[in-house]
């Protein structure tokens, strides 16, 4: 899965993560600037359902939205990684991830 935030917020018109962490705040999800950090400039490890119930509330937004399904980062048991592709259109390309060296997370997609 891929954690589309930024892109769903922005699609809202909010673009600081300051100001959904107080419109979060304001619904009665208070998070950490930390946790909100992680939220907004990378893929969270875990999110409680109802934290997302409350993100989709503020931003009027759908769960698909925010979490879009990469089935070809599917593995099998013993596949090897270079052996995912991802199928677009009707041809196959292989999957590529870029990532910065400095840790900072890319712009939304």
């Amino acid at each position: 899965m891929r954690w589309n935030l930024r892109l769903t917020a922005a699609n809202k018109g909010i673009w600081k993560a300051s100001e959904l962490q107080r419109n979060l705040a304001e619904h009665g999800l208070v998070i950490s600037a930390g946790k909100m950090s992680g939220l907004w400039s990378g893929q969270p490890v875990s999110l409680k359902l109802e934290d997302l119930d409350v993100i989709c509330v503020v931003l009027g937004c759908e769960i698909g939205d925010l979490l879009i399904p990469e089935p070809g980062k599917v593995t099998r048991p013993g596949q090897k990684e270079t052996d995912r592709v991802a199928v677009g259109s009707g041809t196959i390309t292989p999957v590529v991830v870029p990532k910065r060296r400095d840790g900072r997370s890319l712009p939304p997609a």
